[in-house]
């Protein structure tokens, strides 16, 4: 623990403890790098590298059902800053969109008072930012602006919505789950509501399915879910096949488009939604875990899934190429043509109890390689994937999974085997893609390696245990205790152990078991020292066994301190320290009170049977400390001249004699017992007030003073200078002032006062009440009440105990599990992020302030600054205020030293830098532009020197191509390769005819005839297509090259198209080889996606980039708007100067100003005057933008690149520092 030697400012903050049933699903680690999740009405954010509670947001007045954290996915700059926006809904209803720093909340969106059952942030970038989705039960999605609350609008559906999914490679498909099935909508835009209620498809559960039983005992699950072939259908099921729609989760994959995947508890489903057919099952054996979510990796083709256990397990495509096998081996006789996903790492399950079972797992979505698990007992458990390269030849080859390979490329570039790499940066810097061709020469050659990974658990955070506690926070900060003194809280907990929190860090110091029943009372003796009391449920006679402990903090050690004696006996009600921690007073239920000495643990006395019983009790502030001090220097004299007596040349006072004199002190005070005189008061059950004085072992009664008739039984007395109040049973407060002898009662109307406490502080007359319903302060010199807390009015929880914290904070215990430290109003409350004290300091740029960060990015961007590579960001020319500096100083240093060991390496590129910075930053948009931009400028770089040796260049390409998650944008013998693979398995996958004529349609655009009319001959002759197929299939295989029927069939293919037959038309066109004409037509009737589909499957590269270029300019006006989008098209083609043109015209002046830097090393740009033009202006727009950062040395670094556009920026630049020189 930190010692602290100035006054502690405590910070408001709440201790959390379990989760409630409704926080299950709310849980969401955003682009962030923050985890945030609800626990009751509150919101808890935690930073994932550190597992530090950062904030706490408390406004929801009940249980948060959904958190969502807004995307990142667009340019960051000082108009529009890194900053932290969180969506969260409650079950009444409520949207609370929140700015997390400041724990404000920007705006509060209400529609019906029924719980949200799912909300997602629109995430096609080039729309407003603002917009959130969320379903209104039962059967409303609402689009909202969340910066201002209004509706945009609202559509109802048929059946009741659980849930929903976006297409994440097409913004306006959404997927609805339903009570009943699936509703597919394929009209979505922000401007307004779908006007389409969707295509409405019932899902069968694979369960329910006839065949899947009687199959399952015979050939096992395999083989058995591979005869359910028909998942989906657009009948309604009938009503005997029909279980509950028990799918648990619907979800579009992000890695490959138009794929589908179900969540069942002891299946995952994933379908193929060209077909809506199941190409993949993961199934669980009889005897596994079920699951419990899943969700999907975007970067490879994997899966995180949850089990019921806790166990989280990572599931990652088996890779077609391995099919094959090595010669040697007999193939498969039979081999299950489908989806595999191998089960590659698994993390440790938890113990599963009633109270304790997880409730939702998130998984960080910039890096893939770690996940979260909330626990419903308030843990959150980080689980880091880590990779290991194994030995070639370790290889087990009973295991059925294909091995996983390490990437030639680290951070987009392909690295030599002695480069700095950090492969557990992310999922796709761990294992290499689908794409990457395990063939046996590149396993001859070593650059690949295999990898094994695993799951280490690298941060855990608990929360408080359940209800009901009992607390009381260390004797307050004196001027004597300054040194030494720390805010410190005892918890005790109802299964018998204390904890002890440190309240300026909010984390937890020890956790002590200390008794075997629940804690009733804790006291403490001193900073370091406390008694706790705990009491056994009563047994027939209503006696239990009393446990009085007392218990030394640093060591842990506990002293049973009333001895043998607690057994059988009446339960103890209170224990009271007297003010100089020298006496315990023990209150019982039904036994008179004992007294005891704290010091030596004796008993002084236990008073008689008639002795009245105690219903309150306090000691007296007022005590004889005067006289205690005489009566110590009187002993300590006495016992020195004993023992130097028999010394009589006494030339100094040597250390022996000081040990003598501390051996004699201690001697003379146990036994003399000299101590101070103290006294209490306390009420009887008639209400009369008994005055008690101790000194020694002596007990004296002093004095009675009769019952108030206004007050009913006294519960609480409290007293503190020459004030003292009584608390009763029936709510009365009654102020006593003792010098002026006169008293006032105060009725307050609240029921039982179960607790009185006086503020910490000398003159400090504050007063804290608590009642069964709530609790007050009070102003004990004016008796007035300050203000007030009340369970059901302002506040959903009830109140079981309170404290003092400070002079003006005080503590709540609630029955929601939480702890809460409030100020004097006691309204709960968030606090400023960047105010709180953190032990261990946490990177998170967005917190800095708008102008900071954005300059931290550049200059982690722009080493080496003087030649030199560095991160003492205080050496470079930075004019800001100090203050800023040493935040931004202590940002950098809280990097890990991988991360550090990467930024200063030489060899390190730009283009690798700009993808690492994005990663860090969790900068969705920068991450997609650079990790496109690297793969395309490393490859057209290595393309150009060597024109001869042709075969070689294609070999690098062919293993590292851009994996298919980037859909559109990979290379295009790649992506025809993928497609094929894809059309076989939707053909071995066939149930149906509209099944089997959608693939022969498929094979006839990418050119694969022959399988196409093997299909077309299979329709039998019932069809009502059986004719119209077998002439096709005679045309297609009867399509020559000659003139006449060329023409003809072209003329058929353009009447077809003009009279709405777009699809039949296109296929025309594709046998006779015209697939650009194809691609026109599409375009013109606005299927942009198809047609950019079939450019890249048919057409060379020259008439594939017309396509493309044409749609570009389509996504780039201004009613599509997706200007984002075009870039990254073309990144992909190759059009760079195009790029850096396009990106300056958007002012995106920092990526372009890096881009155009990336291109002059890769010698990307064709110099001419045009190029420098741009390259200048680029370079002097940078400077500027860089100037208003405050960042001068990046300034002029960029202005002086800029020739003579950045010839008068740099005059300007140069100036104020010559005028300094001159002075």
């Amino acid at each position: 623990m930190q010692r602290f030697t100035v006054n502690i400012k405590l910070p408001a903050r709440t201790l959390t403890g379990a989760l409630s049933a409704p926080n299950r699903g709310a849980a969401d680690w955003g682009w962030q790098g923050l985890i945030a999740y609800g626990c009751h009405s509150l919101v808890l954010i935690v930073d994932a590298n550190t597992a530090q509670t950062l904030q706490v947001l408390e406004r929801h007045k009940a249980s948060v059902v959904k958190v969502k954290w807004a995307k990142e996915n667009y340019h960051h700059n000082i108009g529009s800053p890194y900053s932290l926006r969180l969506a969260s809904a409650d079950v009444t209803g409520k949207i609370i969109v929140w700015d997390v720093a400041t724990g404000t909340a920007r705006c509060e969106i209400q529609e019906h008072a029924k719980p949200i059952q799912d909300m997602q942030w629109l995430w096609n970038q080039d729309a407003s930012r603002d917009l959130l989705l969320a379903v209104h039960p039962p059967n409303y999605i609402v689009l909202w602006n969340a910066d201002t609350g209004t509706k945009l609008w609202k559509k109802s559906y048929a059946e009741n919505i659980l849930s929903f999914s976006f297409d994440p490679f097409d913004p306006s498909h959404l997927a609805l789950l339903t009570s009943e099935g699936i509703v597919f909508i394929s009209d979505f835009s922000p401007s307004k509501a779908p006007a389409s209620s969707g295509k409405k498809v019932y899902i069968s559960s694979p369960h329910s399915s006839p065949s899947h039983n009687k199959l399952a005992a015979a050939t096992g699950a395999k083989k058995a879910l591979d005869k359910v072939k028909i998942l989906i259908s657009n009948e309604k099921p009938s009503a005997e096949s029909v279980t509950l729609n028990d799918c648990l989760q619907l979800s579009y994959l992000p890695s490959k488009r138009n794929y589908m995947l179900l969540l069942y508890p002891r299946e995952i489903l994933i379908l193929d939604l060209e077909v809506n057919q199941t190409v993949g099952v993961i199934a669980i054996e009889r005897t596994g875990v079920p699951f419990l979510q899943v969700i999907p990796c975007f970067q490879r083709d994997g899966l995180f899934c949850l089990h019921e256990n806790g166990c989280i397990t990572l599931r990652v495509r088996r890779s077609n190429c391995s099919v094959t096998g090595t010669p040697n081996e007999e193939p498969d006789p039979d081999p299950v043509q489908e989806l595999i996903y191998d089960l590659r790492s698994q993390c440790d399950a938890i113990r599963v109890t009633k109270t304790v079972r997880p409730f939702s797992m998130v998984c960080c979505p910039v890096n893939e390689n770690s996940a979260a698990l909330i626990v419903s007992d308030g843990r959150v458990m980080i689980w880091e994937l880590k990779s290991s390269i194994s030995g070639r030849n370790v290889r087990n080859s009973s295991s059925s999974a294909s091995p996983l390979y390490s990437p030639v490329s680290f951070c987009g570039i392909p690295v030599g085997a002695f480069q700095n790499k950090l492969p557990d940066l992310s999922l796709d810097n761990m294992i290499a893609g689908q794409g990457t061709i395990a063939g046996e020469e590149q396993l001859k050659s070593s650059f690949l390696q295999e990898v094994h990974l695993k799951f280490l658990l690298t941060g855990l955070l608990s929360g408080l245990p359940l209800p009901p506690f009992a607390i009381r926070m260390c004797p307050p900060l004196t001027t004597k205790n300054i040194k030494q003194y720390e805010p410190i809280l005892a918890v005790g907990t109802s299964n018998g152990s204390v904890l002890v929190f440190h309240l300026t860090s909010g984390l937890l110091h020890k956790e002590l078991s200390i008794h075997s029943c629940e804690v009733k009372g804790i006291e403490w003796i001193s900073l370091t020292g406390f008694i706790s009391f705990a009491t056994s449920t009563p047994n027939n006679l209503g006696l239990v066994r009393n446990e009085l402990q007392l218990v030394d903090l640093p060591t842990g050690r506990s002293i049973a301190f009333r001895g043998e004696r607690g057994n059988d006996e009446p339960a103890i009600e209170m224990v009271k320290v007297s003010h100089l921690k020298q006496y315990l007073a023990v209150v019982f239920k039904d036994k008179p009170l004992e007294i005891w000495d704290v010091r030596t643990r004796t008993l002084l006395r236990e008073m008689s049977k008639n002795f009245p019983t105690a219903t309150a009790l306090e000691w007296s502030p007022s005590h004889n400390l005067k006289s205690l001090r005489k009566k110590q220097l009187a002993a300590r004299e006495a016992m020195a001249r004993q023992t130097v007596a028999s010394d009589t040349e006494v030339s100094s006072v040597e250390s022996s004699v000081i040990s003598l004199l501390q051996e004699a002190e201690s001697k003379s005070e146990l036994s003399q017992n000299i101590s101070a005189r103290e006294h209490f008061v306390f009420t009887g059950a008639d209400g009369q007030v008994y005055h008690i004085t101790v000194e020694g072992n002596s007990v004296k009664d002093s004095a009675r003073i009769p019952p108030d008739g206004s007050m009913g039984s006294i519960t609480c007395i409290a007293w503190k200078g020459d004030i003292l109040v009584l608390g009763d049973i029936d709510g009365n407060l009654n102020f006593w002032d003792l010098k002026a002898r006169v008293s006032r009662g105060i009725p307050t109307h609240r029921s039982w006062v179960k607790k009185i406490r006086f503020a910490p502080g000398k003159g400090n007359q504050k007063l804290l009440a608590m009642y069964n319903d709530g609790a007050e302060i009070w102003d004990s010199k004016e008796v007035r009440m300050v203000s007030s807390l009340r369970s059901g009015r302002n506040v959903n929880f009830r109140i079981l105990d309170v404290d003092w914290c400070t002079s003006d904070k005080v503590v709540l215990a609630s029955d929601d599990g939480c702890i809460r430290v409030l100020d004097l109003s006691m309204k709960p409350s968030c606090f400023r992020m960047d105010e709180q004290d953190l032990i261990e300091p946490a990177w998170c740029p967005y917190l800095l302030v708008p102008r900071a960060s954005l300059a931290l990015k550049a200059f982690l961007l722009h080493q080496p600054w003087n030649e030199k590579y560095s991160l003492d960001i205080i050496n470079t020319d930075y004019p800001e205020n100090e203050n800023i500096k040493n935040l931004l100083q202590e940002q950098l240093n809280s990097l890990s030293n991988d991360i550090k060991k990467l930024l200063l390496d030489p060899d390190f590129t730009l283009l690798q830098r700009c993808l690492l910075v994005a990663r860090l930053y969790g900068d969705e948009s920068e991450l997609l532009f650079w990790t496109i931009a690297a793969h395309y400028l490393h490859s057209l770089s290595q393309e150009k020197p060597a024109k001869p040796t042709d075969t070689a260049i294609l070999q690098e390409q062919l293993v590292n191509p851009l994996d298919i998650c980037y859909d559109i944008l990979c290379e295009n013998y790649y992506f025809q390769k993928f497609q094929l693979e894809r059309v076989n398995l939707q053909e071995v996958k066939r149930s149906t005819y509209d099944h089997t004529r959608k693939c022969a349609d498929q094979l006839l655009l990418l050119g694969q005839t022959d399988r196409a009319v093997q299909l077309l001959l299979e329709t039998s002759s019932e069809n009502a297509h059986y004719y119209c197929d077998s002439l096709k299939a005679c045309l297609v295989t009867t399509v020559t090259s000659s003139g006449p029927s060329q023409s003809t069939i072209k003329l058929v293919a353009t009447n077809m198209i003009a009279n709405g037959k777009l699809a039949e038309g296109v296929q025309l066109l594709c046998l006779i080889d015209k697939a650009a004409d194809a691609c026109r037509y599409l375009q013109t009737y606005g299927e942009w996606n198809r047609a950019a589909w079939l450019a890249k499957v048919r057409l060379n590269s020259e008439e594939c980039a017309d396509v493309l270029k044409r749609w570009v300019d389509h996504l780039c006006s201004p009613q599509v708007n997706q200007k984002s989008k075009a870039i990254l098209v073309l990144l992909s083609l190759g059009c760079f100067t195009k790029v850096a043109e396009m990106l300056h015209s958007m002012r995106y002046f920092d990526r372009v100003a890096l881009f155009v830097e990336a291109c002059l090393k890769y010698g990307a740009f064709e110099v001419n005057d045009d190029t420098n033009k741009l390259i200048h202006a680029v370079y002097a727009d940078y400077a500027r933008s860089l100037k208003l950062l405050g960042f001068k040395q990046g300034a002029i670094l960029f202005a002086s690149k800029a020739g003579e556009t950045g010839k008068e920026l740099l005059m300007e630049l140069k100036q104020p520092k010559e005028e300094v020189t001159q002075e």
